[in-house]
């Protein structure tokens, strides 16, 4: 099954064409995720496929964009009155789908007689242009259409190849749509399908009819084909009710449905509406530097839904973005990519479906260069090779060393490399010039690495046999006095130089515990003249004192060393939010247990929305304090912190993450406060909700009281309340009081809404009224069986006691109900009757106070049917009636009486007064000779009576002696021999096809005919069918063959005479010649 996704990138639209000219339709279609080329179908009305009918009339063309990867589609019609109607444009690849509709309007050119053709959802199958062409030719006054609607069916194809036509069932159609066509019962359906049912993408929908017959077997179709039951659709049959249930209903079930009982049909259509698309994942805030590349990724409910993607109220899509922007879809994903971020991308970007919205912000900065591994120290020797090293965040970035001040120039010697984010400084065979101050400055960066070369120079000097040993440690270069500083992680190669004859031992101690010579990673290396100290790979435990000790038998030296190991700093600690406002939030930590040697630079901090896995830093310079007020956050999201420590050697692992915490701020105060009611020790308070409530909602109101001129507030409900009202009770009576509401949600309390004035705790009393509804001020007139249900509102304090009476006598009625609250009183009767016609009394009252109003009830129905209707007197052509009213009136007067007539031949009645007010009248313009009866209906207000009063007796009307005495009647002999009135006419026909020659004869007795074929009759040969109607007389031959050539005569016998022919050819003769079709194409056609 395709599913339903947005490949049209340009969609059709509708237009308004002039007769006679051309039109283009142009639609493209996005084949960058389609793994083959997408098929286009063009149709008419609902199904009407226009590629069959390709031609001048229309035509197709179709172009693709190796580029872009577009292909597009062109429609061009030209334009007749026929096009108009709605058209539809299906795409189609493997299993993804999209469709659009459009409309055209046709007008005829300025000076054209108006269009008479029909323009519904088939139109356009059927060009009739030529039709018209030919008719105007051959005979201009003739209209075709006038003469198919005169035809017998049977003669439509005689008709059409008289005419030119050549598509008979574009010409049914079109006819049956001229045919006005009466509206006839269904015999076989009780109830029809509906015209139209729609159900949204996903549910299930039920079509339903009741058929006459409880046996009938139905038949559903589906867009003309049959459907065959299964788990989607399910049948039901219970007596005469038959249902179609669709489960699951999808796009593809968006069509003509029918149900078939034998030859009847019922037809409806089913409209499937998609859903609207939510957004389940929103976009996340991006905070990157300029040259970095970014993605806004959405996640929506339905995969191939349509995402619209804007920036700053600016709509991006593939037309104008250009290269600057790209868009991906990987299923429920939408991503908007911007390869290379500047300035210029800075702003708000909205990710729209048609069910939701989603929103982030782009934060661009200048690109700040990072140094993740400075330069070091060194200290080599003599021919020795020196290579400083260091790594920068951006490998693009090129950069120049300089010795002392001085660029240094590469040769053979020394060389200069950069490999990815690296660059090295080599320098082969070190001299003692080499020796100084080597800086390596990044090319566009106020930035620079600076480190010490030191030369070790080695001197041989010429000593007695017994020389004492020494040490020759050189310090100076690492800052305090035999302290090396070494970063965590790197190596430390310290070079000793030792002289002393014989050879001196040497001993390297930490502490009280000797470093042995061994491999490890803590090691000595031990040649002649040097002694080298190594830590592979420094860690903390390796910072302390070292001493080195030298001895042999003239004397002993001995030096000692502090080597420090610095790294980064721990993670913060403790992160968490102390405070939030509407779109910011307050985040404090505590600094890091160990600062890594180095004193702590500030931090950096980053923030995401929980649920996400996209990070925002919120700082690019060092941040010194521990409190860090975060901002441009969206009011209602979840968000996590996270901080980072920054000393000299770098940056620190992320802190744990902070609970989730939201945005959110209080609402504004409650509106319109105001007392609605006081008592002697309550108060009760109404209030609309605050203008600005925001993303938290409400949880409640809370109500608080005070004395006046007091601030002791004291808070009136334990638990916050949910409605805008609320009664304070236990209230001190004779006090005066002030109150407050305040709304209360996850962000905390809104600023109070306090009442501008002191309320005394004292019951007001109020003397009781009733509020009569206007229109129960006059009489309510009720027809019988109704519902009558009276609300009547009234007031007073305190609450007032309720009595009803009717006629005088309180109401004791079980049929009639009341109810009363303290607002107010309901009457209610479920069925009304005439016996609850009366005046019903509505009594209030407050100890000797008081108020009544009164409601007259009338219950009314038809009356019966007046009595004692009888004709007191005839005359000439009138009648004179009289009657007496109705027993039963329908409790409501007689508003007038309806008469009506019928001949006592025909039993049919005709009216003849209405709304006749006296219980007489007269009737006149009677019909001489014919007997007449009568009938009278009563009226009220509720109609006519049911039944009539029919007069007793009947009035005759006697005619007043005139006398019509026919002439005698003479009958004329109209007997006559048989006589041909149209001879017969030779026929040349094609073999093949059927053919039928004719006559006409006329005599009395009607005449026998007999059909001859060379003088041979014809018997009852089922090849041939003859027909008698009215004296016309036809020979129909069927698919005749060449045999079938030869002279054919007619024969008419009666008892007047036979008409019988000799010669030939005569006027009872014809002469049928047959070719073979092959033989007809190839010569003309012989002319009769």
């Amino acid at each position: 099954m395709s599913e339903l996704t947005g490949l049209f990138v340009v969609k059709p639209e509708s237009v308004t064409a002039t007769k006679g000219k051309d039109i283009t339709f142009v639609a493209k279609v996005d084949s960058s995720n389609l793994l083959r080329k997408p098929a286009m179908k063009w149709l008419k009305g609902k199904w009407l496929d226009l590629g069959s009918k390709a031609g001048k009339h229309l035509q197709f063309k179709e172009t693709y964009d190796r580029n872009t990867k577009v292909y597009m589609f062109i429609l061009i019609i030209k334009v007749v009155d026929g096009d108009a109607g709605g058209y539809r444009c299906e795409v189609t690849s493997k299993d993804k789908c999209d469709s659009c509709t459009f409309e055209v309007t046709v007008q005829g050119r300025s000076g054209d007689r108006q269009s008479h053709y029909y323009a519904g959802e088939d139109a356009g199958d059927l060009d009739f242009s030529a039709l018209e062409k030919k008719q105007q030719v051959v005979q201009e006054e003739v209209d075709v259409w006038e003469i198919l609607k005169a035809a017998k069916p049977c003669d439509y194809e005689k008709i059409a190849f008289e005419y030119g036509i050549t598509d008979l069932r574009g010409m049914l159609k079109r006819l049956k749509k001229m045919k006005k066509v009466e509206p006839k019962k269904s015999d076989a359906f009780l109830r029809k399908l509906d015209s139209a049912y729609s159900v949204d993408k996903g549910k299930r929908i039920q079509l339903s009819v009741e058929v006459a017959d409880p046996n009938a077997q139905v038949k559903w179709l589906k867009n003309g084909q049959e459907i065959k039951p299964s788990a989607k659709y399910v049948f039901e049959s219970v007596g005469n009710k038959r249902t179609l249930t669709i489960n699951k209903c999808n796009l593809s079930d968006d069509a003509a449905y029918e149900c078939v009982v034998g030859e009847e049909k019922s037809f409806t259509e089913v409209f499937v509406k998609e859903p609207p698309v939510t957004i389940t994942k929103l976009l996340d805030d991006v905070h990157t530097v300029v040259g970095e590349k970014v993605e806004f990724e959405v996640e929506v409910s339905e995969e191939g839904a349509s995402v619209r993607w804007m920036k700053d109220g600016v709509e991006l899509n593939r037309e104008t973005a250009g290269s600057k922007y790209r868009f991906k879809k990987d299923g429920k994903r939408h991503i908007l990519i911007i390869n290379e971020a500047t300035k210029e991308d800075i702003g708000m970007y909205y990710a729209f479906t048609n069910g939701g919205e989603s929103k982030a912000e782009l934060e661009v900065e200048d690109k700040e260069l990072e140094v993740l591994q400075s330069i070091a120290d060194l200290t080599v020797k003599s021919a020795e090779q020196a290579v400083f090293k260091c790594e920068v965040s951006d490998e693009k970035v090129t950069g120049k060393w300089f010795k002392d001040g001085v660029e240094v120039q590469p040769s053979d010697r020394i060389k200069m490399t950069h490999i990815g984010r690296i660059h090295k400084l080599t320098i082969d065979d070190v001299k003692a010039s080499d020796a100084g101050d080597y800086t390596f400055v990044p090319d566009g960066y106020a930035l620079s690495l600076s480190a010490k070369l030191n030369f070790l120079e080695i001197k041989i000097d010429y000593v007695p046999r017994q020389d004492p040993p020494k040490i020759h440690l050189d310090t100076s270069g690492t800052g305090n006095k035999n302290t090396i500083t070494v970063v965590a992680g790197n190596k430390l190669r310290l070079d000793v130089e030792i002289t002393g004859e014989p050879a001196p031992t040497v001993c390297w101690m930490k502490g009280d515990q000797v470093v042995a010579e061994a491999e490890g990673r803590v090691r000595v290396e031990t040649r002649k003249t040097l002694s080298s100290f190594v830590i592979e790979g420094a860690e903390k435990p390796d910072e302390g004192h070292y001493s080195i000790t030298v001895t042999n038998p003239a004397g002993e030296d001995k030096a000692e060393l502090f080597i420090k190991i610095v790294d980064v700093p721990n993670p913060p600690e403790n992160v968490k939010c102390t405070s939030v406002g509407e779109d910011s939030a307050m985040i404090t930590w505590d600094p890091p247990a160990f600062d890594g040697g180095v004193p702590v630079k500030g931090y950096l901090m980053e923030r995401k929305k929980v649920g996400s896995s996209r990070w925002t830093k919120l700082n690019f310079d060092v941040y010194e304090s521990t409190t860090y007020e975060a901002k441009k956050m969206i009011e209602g999201v979840l968000y996590e912190m996270r901080v980072f420590a920054v000393n000299g050697i770098g940056i620190s692992q992320p802190s744990t993450n902070s609970k989730p915490f939201m945005p959110i701020a209080p609402t504004s105060e409650p509106t319109r406060l105001m007392v609605d009611d006081v008592t002697d020790t309550t108060c009760a308070l109404k209030w609309r909700p605050p203008e600005k409530i925001g993303a938290g909602g409400i949880d409640g109101y809370i109500i608080e009281y005070c004395k006046e001129g007091s601030d002791n507030w004291v808070q009136a409900n334990e638990e916050p309340v949910g409605k805008n009202q609320y009664r304070v009770k236990g209230l001190p009576v004779g006090e005066k009081m002030l109150f407050r509401v305040v709304a209360v949600n996850i962000a905390g309390r809104s600023p109070p809404a306090t009442l501008s004035q002191a309320v005394t705790i004292r019951e007001i009393m109020e003397n009781p009224k009733i509020r009569l509804p206007r229109h129960l001020r006059t009489k309510l007139i009720s027809l019988v069986g109704e519902k009558v249900n009276l609300v009547i509102p009234f007031q007073g304090k305190p609450r007032p006691v309720v009595t009803w009476f009717k006629d005088g006598i309180p109401l004791e009625d079980k049929t009639v109900g009341t109810r009363t609250s303290e607002v107010d009183t309901i009457l209610f009767i479920r069925s009304t009757e005439r016996a609850h016609s009366g005046k019903y009394t509505l009594s209030v009252q407050i100890e000797n106070m008081s108020d009544s109003a009164d409601i007259h009830i009338q219950v009314v129905e038809k009356p019966g049917p007046p009595i004692a209707v009888h004709v007191t007197e005839v005359w000439g052509f009138n009648a004179a009636l009289e009657w007496k009213p109705p027993k039963d009136d329908g409790n409501c007067d007689i508003i007038g009486y309806t008469i009506e007539k019928a001949d006592m031949k025909t039993k049919e009645w005709f009216m003849v007064y209405e709304h006749n007010r006296r219980p007489s009248c007269t009737v006149s313009d009677l019909v001489m000779g014919n007997e007449y009866s009568f009938r009278v209906f009563s009226e009220n207000i509720c109609g006519l009576s049911d039944e009539p009063g029919i007069s007793k007796n009947t009035a005759i009307i006697t005619k007043t002696g005139l006398a019509y005495k026919p002439p005698p009647f003479k009958e004329k002999d109209i007997s006559s021999s048989p006589k041909f009135t149209a001879p017969l006419v030779d026929r040349s026909v094609v073999a093949g096809y059927a053919t039928a020659i004719s006559c006409a004869v006329r005599g009395h007795p009607k005449p026998k005919i007999i059909w001859m074929k060379n003088n041979m009759i014809i018997g009852e040969d089922p090849k041939y069918l003859m027909q008698n109607k009215q004296g016309v007389l036809t020979l129909n031959i069927r698919k005749p063959s060449l045999f079938d050539g030869g002279r054919y005569s007619c024969r008419a016998i009666n008892d007047l005479g036979c008409l019988n022919f000799t010669s030939w050819p005569g006027p009872g003769q014809v002469s049928l010649t047959a070719f073979n079709k092959a033989q007809h194409d190839k010569s003309p056609s012989p002319q009769p």
